[in-house]
């Protein structure tokens, strides 16, 4: 049975500019666009739906990390956000709240920012253990790079002094070898917050769902997961059978050193592997990128526990980086890797490079994500590869005058996340929040990107503004493209599906400022309205 959509309809394709009437869909599918007596006459038994508002293709977050921001975000984690909290004495507050209301349970934390919650203490064991006590309390930083724990919250997940550091994460120790109640990067903090993952696990089947409704009332049609667990799959197969799915979901699974690709197969169009993730270094945020140039010397930086002249370091050599990476790109996957520093990004091109000419690789759209230092020179060299890039555009939306006046300067910060450059370098660029550390928002991203301006105003002095046409296609074609689903959505053509939403203003038209306040109305998958 047909249905014709009637509406402002913006296809995006081929161009931006064009504007049709109707839209038929078979199937889930799209059959054709045009006039609206044209589309009647081509099928006057077909049921029409009048859309009010403005209609687009389905955006699409090439980032995201769904399966543990379901948790995060949830009542099982006190949110200490600086979108939620914006300062220190709140932040305390709430964690003295829920440690006297925890009845000796253990608590979890989210969000703490000391760039942005100015005051904030140095969250050290000894800090944790006066606050809770015998409570076991793990605090996880807004990058999600770093966690601070208690003693209590070590015993609890099983940890001591000899408790080993895992490959490419550490524990902070103090001169004794003793733990500080820090770690840092991936391994370690799954360690640390074991326990909450695996009593999570009974909530599964409630806040999963909730935070897919979520990204689809925020217009996400398709959402990807950078550190997908597989052992959600069968809650993913529930969904689907109660005809529950409210988006389309392509994954990343983490790699390990040594670790073993998954079988490569499979075109499910709502749910599959994408590729593999890893983590080429940290999060600028804890100090911990690999940079050329250091960290400015500042009260900031001090409170970080830099010392000056600070430049970060990687998570591996090149030699471990690749020798993690080397099996599934053999195997055939798309390799996707965290990467800040211009350093770090230096040497991931390496061992990408590497790669691609040991296996004469062509359509591989390697990934680098959030490039944060990336230079220009850096962006065309990827772009010669045939790497792609998806940037955290976010970054100076909440952290623009931190970047420039705390962390690296105006030339080095100023340019931060410069999505110009990889566009005028020939790339099909993305943007992308990051699940549980910033709100999901693609129209802001898109507002962002075109005038490097942060929430308060306060305009970049580095880096290249973008087009409109530009910003629209990085939550929409181009992200569809970088995740191999180009064939299947990011654009409102016939033979792809119909997935769209309904917002309310021109979103090719309006001012930079009302697109980051563009509101969506309703989200269709395939033809069927979903929120």
């Amino acid at each position: 049975m047909t249905t014709v959509f009637l509406g402002r309809i913006r296809p995006l394709a081929p161009r931006i500019d064009i504007e049709v009437e109707a839209m038929a869909v078979d199937d889930g599918m799209i059959v054709a666009l045009g006039s609206a007596d044209e589309i009647r006459r081509s099928d006057p038994e077909a049921e029409t739906v009048a859309l009010d508002g403005w209609v687009m293709p389905g955006l699409i977050e090439p980032h995201g990390h769904p399966g543990f921001s379901a948790i995060l975000l949830s009542d099982l984690v006190v949110d200490l956000r600086p979108v939620v909290i914006p300062d220190a004495d709140g932040v305390l507050a709430a964690l003295r709240t829920a440690v006297a209301d925890a009845g000796g349970e253990a608590v979890f934390a989210n969000g703490w920012d000391a760039l942005l919650q100015r005051g904030l203490p140095d969250p050290d064991i000894r800090f944790l253990d006066d606050l809770a006590g015998s409570v076991p309390l793990v605090v996880i930083h807004n990058s999600g790079h770093s966690v601070y724990f208690n003693t209590a919250a070590a015993l609890a997940a099983g940890l001591d002094r000899s408790t080993p550091d895992p490959v490419g994460a550490s524990f902070v120790r103090d001169a004794e070898g003793g733990l500080t109640g820090v770690a840092l990067e991936a391994a370690a903090v799954e360690m640390v917050v074991a326990p909450m993952l695996a009593k999570a696990q009974q909530h599964l089947p409630r806040i999963l769902p909730a935070h897919l409704r979520d990204l689809s009332s925020r217009g996400i049609t398709t959402v990807s997961d950078l550190s997908w667990n597989p052992g959600l799959d069968p809650l993913i197969d529930a969904l689907r059978a109660q005809g529950a799915m409210p988006l389309r979901l392509r994954w990343y699974e983490m790699s390990r050193p040594g670790g073993a690709p998954s079988v490569r197969g499979g075109e499910d169009p709502v749910f599959r592997q994408t590729g593999v993730k890893t983590w080429s270094d940290g999060s600028p945020w804890v100090g911990n990128i690999a940079t050329s140039f250091p960290y400015l010397d500042t009260p900031a930086t001090r409170g970080l526990g830099l010392e000056p002249h600070h430049i970060g370091h990687a998570n591996y050599t090149p030699d471990e980086l690749s020798a993690i990476a080397e099996p599934y790109a053999a195997a055939g996957w798309q390799l996707a890797c965290h990467v800040h520093g211009d350093r770090a990004i230096d040497a991931t091109l390496d061992v990408y490079a590497q790669i691609i000419a040991r296996h004469g690789l062509t359509d591989h759209r390697f990934r680098l994500e959030h490039c944060g230092a990336m230079t220009p020179a850096q962006f065309e060299r990827a772009a010669s590869l045939g790497v792609t890039v998806s940037l955290f555009v976010d970054h100076i939306t909440y952290w623009g005058e931190v970047l420039v006046d705390d962390l690296f300067g105006a030339e080095h910060g100023g340019a931060w996340a410069d999505a110009g450059a990889a566009f005028a370098a020939g790339h099909r660029a993305t943007f992308h929040n990051d699940g549980w550390v910033t709100p999901n928002e693609p129209f802001r991203n898109m507002a962002v990107a075109e005038t490097r301006t942060t929430r308060s105003g306060y305009r970049m002095p580095g880096g290249t503004v973008v087009t409109r046409e530009q910003a629209l296609l990085a939550h929409t074609a181009n992200a569809a493209w970088q995740l191999f689903s180009e064939h299947e959505v990011g654009a409102l053509s016939p033979g792809l599906f119909a997935d769209f939403i309904v917002v309310d203003r021109d979103p090719v038209t309006v001012s930079s400022e009302d697109l980051a306040a563009t509101q969506v109305s309703a989200t269709y998958v395939g033809g069927v309205r979903v929120v």
